[in-house]
């Protein structure tokens, strides 16, 4: 990594972390009751908050559930970059990993969007965790396969596939292989969604 790069790093999780901090006020709690409620030590969150430590996606999310949201919706927040409709293969939107398992998750929209769009490649230990969202979602794999289990429906998806999960189903799914390529697009949580009035058929 270049020093150029290093410096935006380190700036990107300074301000993942100030963006922590406001919400855990904003949710009226003490790092002490956060900590709990992730399952998290009080020092490394401290230290994280603070800018002097970085974290995985799965602390991340464990981090969000326990202040009502999500890590894309803490990630976003903390992304700076110009909102620009174009982001371009060479930059770096990667989200945090910690286990080379998780695989790596690429951000395909810049800041705070009403549309999240992922790319995964690899992702094996996914289905170690259940999602429900306020929106719809899709999931379409480019290479490779993935297994998805929603509701209690599992099935495979290979290469060129689609599965689309509605609002409310509880959902996981992982990858086969590291190099496994998946988009995930959804609605952000919290905005609502017009929906079309259900108009029974006439018999």
């Amino acid at each position: 990594m270049s020093i150029e790069q290093d410096i935006a790093e380190n700036g990107r999780w300074q301000r993942l972390g100030h963006v922590v901090h406001a919400h855990r006020l904003e949710a009226g709690l003490t790092l002490a009751q956060l900590a709990e409620q992730a399952t998290l030590s009080q020092s490394f969150l401290s230290q994280f908050e603070n800018g002097r430590s970085n974290t995985s996606l799965r602390s991340l999310q464990r981090i969000a559930d326990a202040l009502g949201t999500t890590a894309t919706a803490l990630l976003a927040a903390a992304d700076t970059a110009p909102r620009s409709p174009v982001v371009r293969a060479t930059e770096d939107t990667r989200l945090p990993q910690a286990d080379p398992e998780d695989g790596s998750v690429r951000s395909l929209v810049h800041g705070d969007r009403n549309l999240r769009a992922l790319e995964f490649t690899g992702g094996r230990t996914h289905g170690a965790r259940e999602f429900v969202h306020d929106n719809d979602e899709l999931i379409h794999v480019v290479h490779g396969a993935v297994t998805v289990v929603a509701g209690d429906e599992e099935l495979i998806l290979t290469a060129g596939d689609s599965y689309y999960c509605a609002a409310g189903v509880r959902h996981r799914w992982w990858a086969h292989t590291d190099d496994t390529t998946t988009l995930v697009l959804t609605v952000a949580d919290g905005l609502t969604v017009r929906r079309r009035p259900h108009r029974p058929r006439n018999p």
